[in-house]
């Protein structure tokens, strides 16, 4: 029977997602045009909250786009928005008659401007700062006005790149100032001192020293330092004008789409075609290729990193550092080069279908050039999916399971997801005679509505999970219907500010149920809509304008089985524990055109029998926490972090910007031993990695890490206090072999 629900839910959201919308024939020769024709069709037939397309809708996607350009107000002049703004109430018409003639001026004006902006801030960067000035900088640029005049231009180019520059000013006379007590010493060295000193100089890598560390007796002066200081800012933005200057007309194009489909709510999104293909790798978590992170810096596609497991690691002959000249395909056609090609482009080429090859030709570290043929194969990212590890805690064995997201196959829900890969880590725990369970939600940001459904029907006998309703109103009650449990021990959820969607589900269902307590912030981020993804192209008949992209959009909001919603709301912990977030504005309520909040009738459900020490265990928790140095601290800092958060004045003069910056730094030591806490608990690794560990020394690292960050997590060290004041199930054993097949 559930296997039926899910084929069943399958084919209504395929039926949605195409059949839905063919009534309407879309063959449009221009692809822009086609685009809008369908996107704004989508959004007014199958939106959960379609929008009225009048004036004040095209006000506020106006005010949006042009904010998007230019958010630094240092390329549009004034007499820019001035003609900008004849089209100011005339979007909503345009999007009705697919006329680009807005699109079109903004887009070659950019361009014109981007262009004169190169010239400029390398005209500026060319000419010494002077810090002795007393002028401030304000960093809301959302209050800045358009400039008139290009001198106007020029000075507000000049006080944000000095603003740039200060930081980098004063890093290099830092590093130079740790130099001097050196140098004092240097002064009294013996000769024999001294030649023993350069000789250590000498022999720390490359990567250690600094141009200041190659001779302690020599110091730079404040005017050599400000040239330097500029050369840093001007390399990093000669980087960002080889990404900006790499994107073409389809990348500004989706910059102008998104402005119009995120007025609808902040969920609904369009992805262009390379953003399509992200978008599946994060909700997937693999791909086919040779698993390496790719990076383009001065024309040249370098390597960053080997994925572990992938085609390249197990190869083993390409390296980090590695940089890739040509590309050729194994189907006999010629290399190609992909110096000074668009990075988008040049992963195209090296990606492919498994069991196809490709052979690159690389300029090794050591300078030297070779060709390598590697078969592409399935890369699967570790760092995406569930893992587990077991602590012991006062003689009892507890179990911790990180969940990254609720990931899913997207073309296959059969083939690896988050539901199976948590009931497998469960199953693990325990057989480890594993006697409590911490779910780890914090930073997962959600994924697929099926996979939490699955995840949560693990915890309980059967029942409804989460209710959702569509455009009309109508509800519907998704439910367990697995009488079998994987896991009926103590069960408690960890959670933060930045757990949305799924997560908040899976959240909201437990605590409704009251099968596990919620530990964390105050809430939870507070997205309670459902989205679909519709690829665009099955729109279209007789395709050939290329690849269309899709369009991610607001289908359902979802309620809680108690009638409640998460929308803005959150979900609120039963124990919430102070963070370094705690003052800061997050979550839905504070993203642009949130959808409301509201309710809706409870669903019938019983509630969990085996909670009774539950409020024994919160008291205990808020005793230990009201006593917690670390987190009272924790506390403090955030207040803090809010305070440097808020400030948006900034002095350019040297003495008084290095004056305030160190009153910050002051300030920030009290929080410095927050990095040194550390419980008495040891972390360990399940048989099962231990010996993929054998022979894969990048998990093992990236495990040692994680077991080091949670021995210094004070939310996972509470979270297993509260296990250990929990009431345990009647006879854990008893449901062992009881498991949801």
């Amino acid at each position: 029977m559930k296997r039926n629900y899910k084929v069943l839910l399958l084919a209504l959201m395929l039926a949605f997602a195409s059949c839905s919308f063919t009534k309407k024939t879309f063959d449009d020769p221009d692809r822009d045009k086609l685009l809008m024709q369908l996107i704004v069709y989508v959004l007014e037939e199958g939106h959960y909250s379609p929008k009225d397309l009048n004036d004040d809708f095209s006000e506020q996607v106006y005010a949006s786009y042009l904010d998007q350009l230019d958010p630094f107000k240092r390329y549009f002049y004034a007499s820019d928005i001035k003609e900008f703004e004849a089209y100011k109430d005339q979007i909503d018409d345009q999007l009705k008659s697919y006329d680009l003639s807005f699109f079109n001026l903004t887009h070659e004006r950019l361009l014109q401007r981007i262009e004169e902006s190169q010239i400029l801030y390398k005209d500026v960067l060319a000419k010494p700062f002077d810090y002795n000035v007393d002028e401030d900088i304000n960093t809301d640029y959302k209050k800045l006005a358009y400039v008139n005049s290009k001198k106007e231009m020029r000075d507000r180019w000049r006080t944000q790149l000095k603003f740039s520059t200060i930081a980098n000013y004063d890093d290099l006379i830092s590093q130079q100032e740790n130099t001097i007590s050196s140098k004092n010493k240097v002064k009294n060295m013996t000769d024999d001192e001294y030649q023993m000193l350069d000789s250590e100089m000498r022999e720390l890598p490359k990567s250690d020293k600094t141009k200041d560390s190659k001779d302690p007796k020599e110091m730079k002066s404040l005017s050599e330092l400000e040239a330097e200081a500029r050369k840093t800012t001007l390399s990093s933005l000669n980087e960002l004008y080889d990404y900006i200057n790499e994107r073409n007309r389809e990348d500004w194009f989706a910059v102008y789409l998104n402005a119009i489909v995120a007025e609808f709510d902040p969920h609904t999104f369009y992805y262009a075609p390379e953003d399509k293909e992200r978008f599946d790798v994060a909700m997937s978590g693999k791909f086919e290729g040779i698993g390496a992170r790719l990076q383009k810096k001065m024309d040249v596609v370098t390597i960053m990193e080997i994925i572990s497991g992938g085609p390249a690691w197990k190869q083993n002959k390409m390296e980090a550092g590695d940089q890739i000249l040509k590309v050729q395909q194994d189907n006999g056609e010629p290399a190609v080069s992909i110096v000074g090609m668009r990075l988008e482009d040049a992963v195209k080429l090296i990606k492919g279908p498994k069991g196809t090859s490709v052979i690159l030709t690389l300029k090794k570290v050591d300078g030297t050039i070779e060709d390598l043929k590697i078969a592409r194969d399935i890369v699967e990212l570790e760092e995406v999916y569930a893992k587990s590890s077991t602590v012991i805690k006062d003689n009892k064995k507890f179990g911790v399971i990180n969940l990254p997201g609720f990931y899913v196959s997207m073309d296959d829900y059969n083939k690896r997801n988050a539901a199976t890969d948590v009931k497998l880590e469960i199953e693990r725990l325990k057989k480890e005679n594993i006697e409590g369970l911490v779910l780890d939600l914090r930073n997962n940001g959600g994924g697929s509505l099926q996979t939490v459904i699955d995840m949560a029907g693990l915890f309980i006998k059967e029942g409804p999970i989460v209710q959702v309703k569509t455009t009309g109103g109508q509800k519907e009650v998704l439910r367990d219907k697995d009488k079998a449990i994987t896991w009926d021990g103590p069960l408690v959820i960890l959670v933060n500010e930045n757990s949305a969607s799924a997560s908040e589900i899976l959240a909201a269902a437990m605590q409704d149920y009251k099968r596990a307590l919620v530990i964390g912030s105050k809430q939870t981020f507070g997205k309670g809509t459902v989205q679909t993804v519709l690829d665009l192209n099955r729109m279209v008949k007789n395709n050939s304008l290329g690849d269309m992209g899709a369009l991610k959009y607001t289908i359902q909001k979802y309620y809680r089985i108690d009638g409640g919603s998460t929308q803005l709301e959150g979900v609120k912990s039963d124990v919430v524990v102070p963070d370094r977030y705690s003052y800061i504005a997050l979550g839905e309520k504070n993203q642009e055109n949130p959808l409301p909040y509201d309710r809706i009738d409870a669903a019938n459900y019983t509630v969990w029998n085996n909670n009774s020490g539950f409020q024994t265990a919160i008291d205990n928790s808020y005793a230990r926490i009201a006593k917690n140095e670390q987190l009272k601290l924790i506390d403090e800092n955030a207040k803090w972090v809010k305070k440097i958060r808020d400030q948006d004045m900034y002095s350019l003069k040297y003495d008084t910007y290095k004056t305030a910056l160190k009153l910050n730094e002051d300030e920030a030591k009290q929080f410095e031993k927050l990095a040194d806490y550390k419980t008495n608990l040891t972390f360990s690794s399940l048989p099962y990695e231990n010996e993929l560990m054998v022979a894969d020394s990048t998990l093992k690292e990236k495990r040692v890490r994680w077991h080091k960050a949670l021995s210094q997590d004070v939310y996972v060290e509470e979270a297993l206090n509260v296990l250990n004041d929990l009431r345990g199930p009647t006879d854990i054993k008893k449901v062992v072999n009881n498991v949801k097949k």
